[in-house]
Parts: C-alpha cells; sequence; structure tokens
C-alpha cells in the first residue's frame, strides 16, 4: 500500500529540529531585569532632573514628576523539557505563583517540574520601581515576559489564582543583564583625567582641563581640617568670579577624610578655581570624566579642515549632552526638553544611531497617564515628541516601541486636539508656552501658523503609528485630521499674492507678518510645491530684512531647509562662518546661543545673568545632521534602511568622505569631482548623482533619470566605484 502521507518523516524531523533550535536559543538568551515600560525611565529621569543648581540651591523642572508604578504583575508561560531550579532576584517584596498556587515566603530559587508552566511575580516597591530578574537554563526573565498595573488576579477559595480583564502589556528592558546589576544601581561610566595647566590666583588655584567636561572633581594629598570652596567655569572668567559663577561647592573637613577625596556632585566644566583654608592642605587637582559610552559609528572627513574641526567639536558636544537621556546643557539645564532631545535624535542617528536611548528619552518626556499639562508644558514640544516617534520608526524599523506605547501616543494626542479653538487650530490656553525660539520682538499669541504645521506633521505621525497597532478606525481619523488640517491651513496662512506663508492670525484677522518659522519647515516637511519653494527661498530664507535666528537651536532647521532646496554651497559657508565663528572665539563644545556681533565676555551672558548662557548645549551639535544627510546625502527612505538614498553633495568641497550609520551597519561614501564611492551594509540604495559627462560603474547599470542626473542601485557588501564629472 502507497503512503498517503510521504512528507510526514520530513515534517515530523522538521518539527524536532525545530523545537530544539527554540530550545538552544531559548537556553543560550540571556536573563535581563525586567520592569513595567517606561517606569526605569521615568524614575531615572525624577533623578537625574533634580540635580540641577544654580551657586548650591537646587533647581528643579517646570513641569509635572510621574512615578513608577509601585505594584505591578510579572508573568510568563513556558514549557521546559526537564526540571530546573531557578535563581529570583527582585526590587522589592514579591508574592510568587506557580501555576496559579502560592508559593509562600520569599524564596531565593524554585524549582519548577518539566511541562507547561504559568508563574506569576507580583512585586512591590514604592521606593524605586518593581523589578525582576529570573536566572534558569529554560525560565529567565526577558523580553517574552508580559507585565500589568491594572491587576485583577486574586487567589479564589480553593487557593487557586483566577483573573479578569488584566491589560497585559511586553515587559521594559534595558542592558541589566546580570543579577548584581540591579536597575536602582544604574551609573554613567567614568574615567580619570588630569588636568592640562594649574595656576595661581589670588586665593588660590586655577585649574583647566583644556576643555569643556562633565564629571568630578577629586583632590588628592588631602590633609587637615577646614573648608574648601569649588567655583567651577565653562569659562576662565566664570570659575574666577566666585560671587556670580552658576555652580560652586563648599566642602568641609573633619580631619579624617582619605587623602585621596572625590566630591560626590557632578559639575559641568572646563575651569574650576579651588579656595581652601590655610587649614587644609592638598598637593593636586584631577577629575573623574563621566559619560555614556557610546560608539560613533558616524564618520565626516574633507577635504576642508575647519569643517573637519566643526564636526569634530559637533560630535563631542553631541557625546557630552548624551548622557542617562538626551540633555540639553550640561551646566545648565540638565534636563530632557522635548524640542533639544528632538533634534538629538537626529543627530544621534548620524553620529551613534543607539536606539536605546532614543527610547529611554521619548519615554522620559512622556511620562504617565493623565495628560494635563503639555510636555515641558510648552505646546510645540508636545508636537516633537510624536514627530520623534515616526521618525525613530523610520530609522530603526522598529514597531515595538510604537505597538507599546501607542495607547500614550493617542492620549497625549487627544489632549493636545481638545486644546483647539473654534477655527480647529491650536492656541495657547493658561498653562501653555509656545516656545517656537529665543529671538526678541517674535511673535507668539493667537493662532500661529508653525504651531499648525507642527500640529499637521504629528497627525500624520499618528496615522503612520494607529495603522502599526493594528487601529483601523484611528488610523483613517487621523489622516483625514491631518488632511483637514493642511488644507485649513493653507486657506488661511497662505499669502496667494506674496507667495510666502504668514506667521500669524488674532481674532480671525492676520497679521501682516512673516518669519522664517512655518516657511522653513513647509519645506523639508515636503508640504510646498516646487515654486513655493522658490519664493520662500528668494523672500524669506534669503532675506536678510526677515527676523533673523540666532541659536543653533533653530539654525538647525533654517540650514536644513536650504539644503533641501540644493544651496549645498550657501550652507557650507554658513556652517563654517556660525559655528567656525565659535571655534574662533576659543568654544571646545558649541554654545547655546551665537550672535558674532558681540564681544569677549558679551558671549557668556544670557538670561540677565553674566554667565547664563550653556556653552555645551546639544541643539549645536547639528552639522553632524547635516553633513551626513545633505552632503554625504544618505537618508532612509524607507523603515529600518530597507530602502535608502544617497545624493552627495559637495558643496565646493574637493573631496569628502564618511560613514552613516543604519541599524545593522553603515553606509559609507566617498565623494571627490571626479570618482564616488559606496559600500553599504544592508538594505537597497539608490545612488543620485550629476555628471557632465556619461558616467562609468564598477558594478551595475547606471540609468539616466534626465539630462545630466543619473541613478544607479546599491546592493548590500558590494563596493561601488563611480568614475564621473561633478557638475
Amino acid at each position: 500500500m502507497r503512503n498517503r502521507f510521504p512528507n510526514f518523516k520530513k515534517l515530523f524531523v522538521f518539527i524536532v529540529l525545530f523545537s530544539s533550535c527554540a530550545l538552544y536559543a531559548q537556553e543560550n538568551k540571556p536573563a535581563t531585569w525586567i520592569w513595567y515600560p517606561g517606569d526605569f525611565e521615568v524614575w531615572l529621569s525624577n533623578k537625574m532632573q533634580v540635580r540641577r543648581t544654580e551657586r548650591e540651591a537646587v533647581f528643579p523642572p517646570l513641569w509635572q514628576y510621574y512615578s513608577p508604578y509601585s505594584l505591578v504583575t510579572f508573568q510568563t508561560e513556558v514549557a521546559i523539557p526537564e526540571p530546573e531550579e531557578v535563581k529570583i532576584y527582585s526590587e522589592g517584596s514579591f508574592q510568587l505563583l506557580l501555576d496559579g498556587v502560592q508559593v509562600y515566603g520569599q524564596p531565593k530559587s524554585l524549582k519548577i517540574p518539566a511541562g507547561k508552566h504559568k508563574i506569576s511575580f507580583k512585586v512591590y516597591n514604592q521606593e524605586v520601581l518593581p523589578a525582576i530578574y529570573i536566572a534558569g537554563k529554560y525560565v529567565k526573565s526577558d523580553a517574552s515576559w508580559k507585565v500589568t498595573n491594572e491587576d485583577k488576579l486574586w487567589i479564589d477559595e480553593n487557593g487557586k489564582a483566577q483573573q479578569s480583564g488584566t491589560p497585559w502589556v511586553p515587559v521594559g528592558s534595558w542592558n541589566f543583564d546580570l543579577p548584581e546589576h540591579k536597575p536602582s544601581g544604574f551609573k554613567l561610566t567614568t574615567t580619570p583625567w588630569n588636568a592640562r595647566k594649574t595656576e595661581k590666583t589670588g586665593a588660590g588655584q586655577l585649574v583647566d582641563f583644556g576643555k569643556e567636561t562633565f564629571g568630578y572633581i577629586k583632590i588628592h594629598g588631602l590633609k587637615g581640617k577646614g573648608k574648601v570652596a569649588l567655583y567651577y567655569g565653562e569659562s576662565r572668567e566664570e570659575a574666577l568670579d566666585t560671587a556670580k559663577c552658576e555652580t560652586l561647592d563648599h566642602l568641609s573637613f573633619d580631619g579624617n577624610q582619605p587623602e585621596t577625596y572625590t566630591h560626590d556632585g557632578s559639575k559641568a566644566f572646563r575651569y574650576v578655581q579651588v579656595h581652601a583654608d590655610p587649614t587644609v592642605k592638598y598637593d593636586s587637582i584631577s577629575m573623574l570624566y563621566e559619560y555614556l559610552p557610546l560608539d560613533y559609528r558616524g564618520a565626516f572627513k574633507s577635504s576642508d579642515q575647519e569643517l573637519n574641526k566643526i564636526w569634530d567639536v559637533s560630535a563631542y558636544t553631541m557625546h557630552l549632552t548624551s548622557r542617562e537621556f538626551f540633555i540639553d546643557g550640561i551646566k545648565r539645564d540638565r534636563w530632557v526638553w522635548s524640542g533639544d532631545a528632538y533634534q538629538s535624535y537626529l543627530m544621534n542617528y548620524y553620529l551613534f544611531f543607539d536606539s536605546a536611548s532614543v527610547e529611554r528619552t521619548l519615554l522620559a518626556l512622556r511620562g504617565k497617564e493623565p495628560v494635563t499639562a503639555h510636555i515641558n508644558i510648552i505646546m510645540d514640544y508636545s508636537l516633537y515628541w510624536f514627530v520623534g516617534v515616526y521618525d525613530y520608526y523610520l530609522h530603526t524599523g522598529d514597531t515595538k516601541f510604537i505597538k507599546t506605547f501607542y495607547p500614550r501616543m493617542k492620549s497625549l494626542m487627544e489632549f493636545c486636539l481638545e486644546r483647539r479653538n473654534k477655527n480647529g487650530f491650536l492656541e495657547p490656553l493658561e498653562g501653555d508656552w509656545v516656545f517656537i525660539d529665543w529671538a526678541n520682538g517674535l511673535p507668539k499669541t493667537g493662532e500661529v501658523s508653525f504651531e499648525q504645521m507642527l500640529l499637521a506633521r504629528s497627525l500624520e505621525a499618528m496615522a503612520v503609528s494607529a495603522e502599526i497597532a493594528g487601529e483601523k478606525d484611528d488610523h483613517k481619523q487621523y489622516k483625514k485630521l491631518a488632511s483637514d488640517l493642511k488644507t485649513k491651513l493653507f486657506d488661511v496662512f497662505w499669502d496667494k499674492k506674496e507667495n510666502v506663508m504668514k506667521h500669524q492670525r488674532i481674532d480671525g484677522k492676520m497679521q501682516n507678518i512673516v518669519t522664517r518659522y512655518a516657511n522653513m519647515f513647509g519645506i523639508f516637511f515636503n508640504y510646498f510645491n516646487e515654486e513655493q519653494k522658490q519664493s520662500i527661498k528668494n523672500k524669506v530664507l534669503l532675506n536678510d530684512k526677515i527676523l533673523q535666528i540666532t541659536t543653533p537651536y533653530m539654525r538647525f532647521y533654517e540650514l536644513e531647509a536650504l539644503c533641501a532646496m540644493g544651496e549645498q554651497n550657501y550652507v557650507l559657508k554658513e556652517m563654517k562662518d556660525y559655528w567656525g565663528g565659535m571655534l574662533k572665539e576659543g568654544a571646545t563644545s558649541f554654545w547655546e546661543e551665537y550672535n558674532p556681533t558681540k564681544k569677549g565676555t558679551e558671549h557668556l551672558a544670557m538670561y540677565g545673568r553674566p554667565y547664563g548662557k550653556s556653552l555645551c548645549h546639544a541643539w549645536g551639535s547639528s552639522p553632524i545632521y547635516l553633513l551626513g544627510k545633505y552632503y554625504l546625502g544618505v537618508k532612509p527612505t524607507a523603515p529600518g534602511y530597507a530602502e535608502y538614498e544617497i545624493k552627495p553633495n559637495l558643496g565646493g568641497q574637493e573631496w569628502m568622505e564618511g560613514k552613516v550609520p543604519t541599524p545593522k551597519g553603515e553606509v559609507a561614501v566617498y565623494c571627490s569631482t571626479k570618482e564616488i564611492k559606496v559600500k553599504a551594509s544592508e538594505g537597497e540604495g539608490k545612488l543620485v548623482f550629476e555628471s557632465k559627462t556619461k558616467p562609468k560603474a564598477s558594478s551595475g547599470t547606471i540609468i539616466e533619470l534626465a539630462k545630466n542626473k543619473y541613478q544607479l542601485i546599491i546592493k548590500p557588501n558590494v563596493e561601488y566605484k563611480v568614475s564621473y564629472k561633478a557638475l
């Protein structure tokens, strides 16, 4: 009789092999500490943001603090081939259930028989956050566990666990992969740094570490009883001004201190002036540099040495401000601001491509329910948050983040939409701060076109996110809201006669004001047609009569808009004038604001204080992004670099080379006036370039797109060389 199931044996072998592979993968996947998603980030941001001080006074943030859930339940279902004993570690006391039966006490290990099991931990921790680490061969805490904060799990009269309507979500985790590395013990990395120079001052000693830095002062050979004062300065002038420097420490010693003393308060500085009582002696001052270990995966180098220096200092500035989260300035504020962070995300994609830092920062900013105010109490900063989530998806291809946190996205968007006026526009209500930019004379009341444009982009981000989260009705709703708002935006604010976007309408009356903000955002949001873009470029962006931008924050977007219009030659000159101007003033990291008309110590002042300006500010690092995206010309065109574009533009340089990181590798580009070389690790790219003559490629087929414009498809792990002649 013929076998009616000829593939049965093959199928059986496949199932056995598949099961074996799954068990092998399970065995070799490391255990990690897990918690309720977003709670570690909330707890850590709370802890970090109260460390800001001004002359020893604590200066806490201006916005609402959230707290981790103090009681959560972790749960997993497993099938193990043999009995095993797992070790249990927890941050907090817990109730343990194995297959619905309570295990009494606070056991440090648990014996689990072979077979299928359901394991639940209900963990309480009011001081830090509830977290667990389970270590076994087959059973271990990892991303496969679920967690809930709305526990409807109880023990019935028969001693069995029952539950109803409990919302389970994927657990949160990071890189706490050893049981002794508890989430509550997180610290940044430190390494010793010696001073570059010391000199005597009238009352003590001035120590210079050579460049902007961040960390802990160490005093060596410390002896005696008395007081020591530390006066910090990002500038020499600030450290020497004991009466007005922004940060300082007064230390007292009883004579029993160790000879090598490390102060426990980290600060930002280049200089520190040390005043010691005559009864206190020390040999030298050094520091522990504190930083987040990150790999410089992006790179840039060109024929322009000044531009190379600008990239290097931008990268260092970015690293200094990439800490527990992406913060604004390391001296002031040391807070997580959504607008600053949004730019940091973009620069990160071209320097570190550290997804974990983006996730941590997004979660810290969003906080918990309910939403009672805008993020950082700033209207535009809530909107940047949505766009930041979408850009994270575009660069990483990670859908898990959106699926997990979509409910928090939706509740924040509902809060924003509820604050629209009768015309359907956002207008500041009591408690709302409309920031846009630091600029003298910038109107911010009434209906501002810039805010509506950000809202439209945020609604587009929500439409994409809703689709990923499987919320079809939400997807349709947000898509329609975005389309309707864009139509209304142009109906109200677009001046058809002047062909520019007006800035503001108050009580139904359009104000005769044109600013750069909505106009430049509309260019790289691609909201304008080509004719509109050209009009805006000439009448707004290249018009000195329009209110000037002096912060790197908005220069970022202004120069991006110009790059998007192909003005790389002009932008290169602007970068060299603006960021090069800071270098000529002695900057070792880039500043919060730069006005070339100021002289000397005028550059240090801001907010009515002589040293109020931050001389190391995240938004000063934008050349990293501009050079990677618009000169090397690399950008994703499909999520996670599944597809991408390379459109190099020398901007007047003789040659340039660099690397742009991707989720699993990099895109390496070299470009001169005669040759382009490209090699990529993943995805499918399109090299688009212009040439006076017919180009030749070492691999692949060059397609002519238009007169003097060509395209070459880039496959992974193939080195392409193109001979061409630049226009």
